[in-house]
């Protein structure tokens, strides 16, 4: 190196702090959306990075996963012990439009139901709605004592456990293959499946606190735009002209005249 040259002179000061960017600044709020078959639509807000090049907001925010309390959907506190999941699958202006992705029930709500003197039975299964969705459910359920018992336990045999666990699972899949995904979900939240399978196991030992406990998709079908706004009555494209339907034209419109040549 020469002599009297500075190493450094050329170049920034070392050290030298660097502008701090709020990442809020880069960031969109949408509303979330849920489908038409709960009380409430509105479900939450949700942040997303702006569109910049070829990454759209839009793309980041399909697919995306929202756990929310089905008492704040129906407006009943009764059912707060459920958890609904919904999955955003499309985005129209800066609503994000979801669509039923699973269902769960909370920890502290499962643990009262379990006790001694009692036995506990589960059944899980997959089954195939007629819309193509292929659902793994798992019911639960407990025995109860017979009105005449004298016993303070009532425990079934294993018997016993399997014949209801079999009544569980054609039970559900009876109800399953024969609906669409909307009309299997209308089903579990009034706990329908759970009084038809407390019902049925009458004969073998009876039941209580029969419950579908947890609901996931294993497989959906192909995405179509059109059973997606079926659940959203008011985006189903009103402002378009139906097909065929006649344009009024203005009071003040002039038919332009035919140009004999351009």
């Amino acid at each position: 190196m020469a002599v009297g040259k500075n190493k450094r002179s050329t170049k920034g000061r070392k050290g030298a702090k660097k502008k701090v960017v709020d990442p809020f600044t880069r960031k969109d709020w949408f509303d979330v959306k849920a489908p038409s078959i709960f009380n409430d639509s509105d479900v939450c807000k949700t942040l997303v990075n702006r569109t910049q090049g070829t990454r759209t907001a839009e793309d980041g925010l399909r697919g995306r996963i929202f756990e929310v309390c089905l008492a704040d959907l129906n407006k009943d506190e009764d059912q707060g012990f459920r958890k609904i999941k919904l999955k955003v699958e499309d985005v129209r202006g800066k609503e994000c439009l979801t669509n039923f992705y699973g269902m769960d029930m909370t920890s502290d709500k499962l643990r009262s139901l379990v006790k001694k003197w009692q036995t506990l039975i589960e059944a899980h299964l997959d089954v195939k709605t007629t819309d193509g969705y292929v659902l793994r459910v798992f019911v639960i359920g407990f025995t109860a004592q017979h009105t005449m018992a004298t016993k303070k336990h009532s425990y079934a045999n294993s018997s016993q456990v399997r014949k209801i666990r079999r009544k569980m699972a054609e039970i559900v899949a009876r109800e399953a293959s024969t609906c669409d995904l909307t009309s299997l979900v209308q089903k579990f939240i009034p706990e329908s499946i759970g009084k038809q399978i407390e019902k049925a196991a009458e004969n073998v030992y009876p039941l209580q606190n029969v419950f579908v406990r947890r609901v996931k998709i294993v497989r959906a079908p192909k995405f179509e735009t059109a059973k997606l706004l079926a659940l959203y009555p008011g985006h189903g494209g009103s402002s378009r002209t139906a097909a065929g339907e006649k344009v009024v034209r203005a009071d003040d419109y002039q038919e332009p005249e035919v140009l004999e040549s351009v």
